[in-house]
């Protein structure tokens, strides 16, 4: 079974930068896609991003959309979040995911439901 480690989080100011990374264990080749969420407090976790690992299409929330840009390496079995014009309202705890379950055949892309591999997450954290 893949596991998935996230690292890159911190506390920035708005209009900083930050870079997540999320490593995968053995079998990552068993991952169909891949993706990011966030978790702010009392809120549900949301799909930011996420990308399929054979045709690297990507898939943004509308609220990223030109701030975030996912990518990948595969020869490193490393996803990456890479966020601009960060701003407060992108504060949460941030989240790597995948599927390994074909999952991708039933849920959107930024499902929650259509990932069944979870990382511990990540803290981002952005004052104003």
């Amino acid at each position: 079974q893949v596991q998935l480690v996230e690292s890159g989080g911190g506390s920035v100011q708005t209009g900083g930068s930050l870079r997540l990374s999320c490593t995968a264990s053995a079998n990552y080749y068993s991952t169909y896609r891949m993706g990011w969420f966030r978790q702010a407090p009392g809120k549900e976790r949301e799909g930011v991003a996420a990308i399929y690992r054979l045709s690297n299409n990507a898939f943004y929330a509308d609220s990223v959309k030109g701030r975030f840009t996912i990518s990948k390496d595969d020869a490193k079995n490393t996803l990456f979040l890479q966020m601009n014009s960060l701003k407060p309202e992108d504060t949460a705890m941030y989240y790597c995911a995948a599927d390994t379950g074909e999952l991708w055949r039933k849920y959107a892309a930024l499902s929650e439901n259509g990932y069944n591999v979870w990382g511990q997450g990540t803290q981002v954290t952005v004052s104003s």
